[in-house]
């Protein structure tokens, strides 16, 4: 338990960045997920559509510290692998 007036206010902010992180984070993953369920059905224009989507949530996330760029970077790149050989 915070015993100091800048420890509960510490905790107070920890709380607030919890919650933006944790919507970013959620909304990134529905994103990824649309792609996903596309790639499933075999929707090439959906996928598409939903990939040009995805990429700017997920570089977005990236930059604000919700994952790794590197993550991020591996997911865009192997949703656009599996984007592509469907269209192809």
């Amino acid at each position: 338990m915070a015993n100091t007036k800048s420890a509960k206010k510490a905790t107070r902010k920890i709380e607030r960045r919890t919650a933006v992180n944790r919507a970013r984070r959620s909304r990134m993953r529905t994103y990824v997920k649309k792609v996903e369920d596309a790639l499933r059905t075999g929707d090439a224009a959906a996928a598409s559509a939903a990939l040009a989507d995805a990429q700017p949530a997920l570089i977005r996330a990236a930059q604000k510290g919700v994952v790794h760029r590197n993550t991020a970077s591996r997911k865009v790149s192997r949703l656009t692998k599996a984007v592509k050989a469907l269209t192809a």
